[in-house]
């Protein structure tokens, strides 16, 4: 068994001190890895919108309040994945939540490696002509607790913000990737309540169990995953959230069936992965809705057959374009990706009646709202979900394996590329049109 390096090791991070204010990118120290953990060193990242949210404020558990509520965390997935007729109004867990804490490390996308390879990383980006066909490794263990199964120093690995224990009600039960011992970690600590990282001799904040903005982050063991190193690996980035996060709703989650009709509600990563997942299942039509024209040959890139923008279409609701595209019927089933709290109604009422299935996928700022239940009442299903109900052990790997063998593409999702000193950049690079996914290169 590898044993943990004895000392702290000082690198470079992306730290956001206090809500609103621009990302600093900092010298901090990170300690070694506990008896469970293990040190990772990372070599690129990627930026996702809920770590805009995190920059700007996103509330946290209170581990104290865990301790004396334990049904919270039950309450919590209830309210993200639960099914049929209800009105959503998630206030009600946020009211058990404190203020943000900060200064915190945000980025919970990524893959880490045991030598530093950012001088001699080639461009990644769709447009580089050069892209060579073979990539160095990207991601590894520099240090293991003595404790730790199954992971060694040297391994290429995937910090994920979920865990899977294997044991629990909900992993043996095989039907969902909401693990009771290890879940979504809101607290910004370790599970042991205590940070491994900090600056000048202050604290900072991990971000769902990850912190990827930093050049080296220590995780509990159970929320990393193995990747197999034939894998394009900064392409493995993509899949600890966005990409995964709406193929699994599409695998996972619903198993849409062979020959069926899908709709996709905003084509970022997550919708385009929603086309992706889609597309493998067999789905015979898949239509985009998206405000911005760019995202067609995005979405027809995936797999998209057909593409609606509702602003071109004289003020007509998303559901009446999808029922007249549909011939009045509907669709069998309705991704939700935006976060954009009405549009959830529209989803329901642009799946069939009796037989139509929406899926909430996107998740904003906006927490709370109300759904017309007689929609719902007419035998439509509404499901939650996070991270696709992937598993981390059990279906990830299956991902990876379509990536190697060319199944799954996700060439077309790298659309910019940053260093860690240009992330305020990155930003602003997520809200240009042409913007899927910028990668975050150490």
């Amino acid at each position: 068994m590898a044993k943990p390096s004895a000392t702290a090791v000082t690198c470079t991070a992306a730290v956001v001190w206090k809500s609103g204010e621009p990302v600093k990118v900092e010298q901090i120290q990170v300690d070694p890895p506990k008896a469970s953990e293990v040190r990772i060193k990372m070599i690129c990242a990627s930026l996702c919108h809920t770590d805009i949210l995190c920059c700007n404020g996103l509330p946290v558990v209170s581990t104290s309040l865990l301790l004396h509520f334990p049904k919270v965390i039950s309450l919590f997935y209830f309210l993200l994945n639960a099914h049929g007729t209800f009105c959503i109004n998630s206030n009600i867990f946020f009211l058990f939540v404190d203020q943000p804490l900060f200064p915190r490390i945000p980025g919970h996308e990524g893959v880490g490696v045991t030598r530093n390879i950012s001088q001699s990383f080639p461009s990644l980006l769709v447009t580089n002509p050069k892209k060579p066909d073979k990539f160095p490794e990207c991601s590894t263990v520099e240090s293991v607790g003595e404790n730790v199964r199954g992971l060694k120093e040297g391994d290429v690995v995937m910090p994920l913000y979920l865990g899977e224990c294997g044991g629990c009600l909900n992993c043996k039960s095989g039907k969902t990737n909401l693990c009771h011992a290890y879940p979504l970690n809101f607290n910004g600590l370790m599970p042991d309540g205590t940070s491994r990282m900090s600056v000048g001799g202050e604290k900072i904040y991990h971000h769902f169990s990850c912190s990827t903005w930093s050049e080296y982050v220590v995780i509990d063991s159970n929320y990393v995953v193995k990747v197999d190193p034939r894998m394009v690996l900064p392409h493995a980035s993509f899949l600890a959230c966005g990409f995964t996060t709406g193929y699994g709703a599409a695998w996972r989650e619903v198993d849409v069936k062979k020959g069926s009709t899908v709709a996709v509600l905003g084509l970022g990563a997550v919708g385009l992965g929603v086309v992706e997942g889609a597309r493998v299942q067999g789905a015979a039509r898949i239509i985009g809705v998206d405000l911005n024209d760019l995202k067609r040959e995005k979405g027809e890139a995936f797999g998209m057959t057909e593409f609606i923008n509702p602003k071109n279409s004289a003020g007509k609701s998303v559901s009446d374009l999808l029922k007249e595209a549909t011939g009045g019927l509907g669709v069998d089933y309705c991704f939700e990706c935006t976060g954009v709290v009405p549009l959830l109604d529209e989803a329901i009422e642009a799946s069939k009646v009796g037989l139509g299935t929406v899926v909430l996928i996107g998740a904003g700022l906006e927490t709370s709202g109300n759904i017309k239940l007689i929609p719902l009442l007419c035998g439509r299903t509404l499901k939650g979900s996070i991270y696709g109900g992937v598993r981390p052990q059990s279906d990830l790997p299956t991902i990876i394996d379509k990536c190697i063998n060319k199944e799954i593409q996700l060439d077309e999702l790298l659309t910019h590329e940053v260093s860690i000193h240009e992330i305020n950049k990155a930003f602003g690079l997520l809200k240009q049109p042409d913007c899927v996914k910028v990668l975050i290169k150490f």
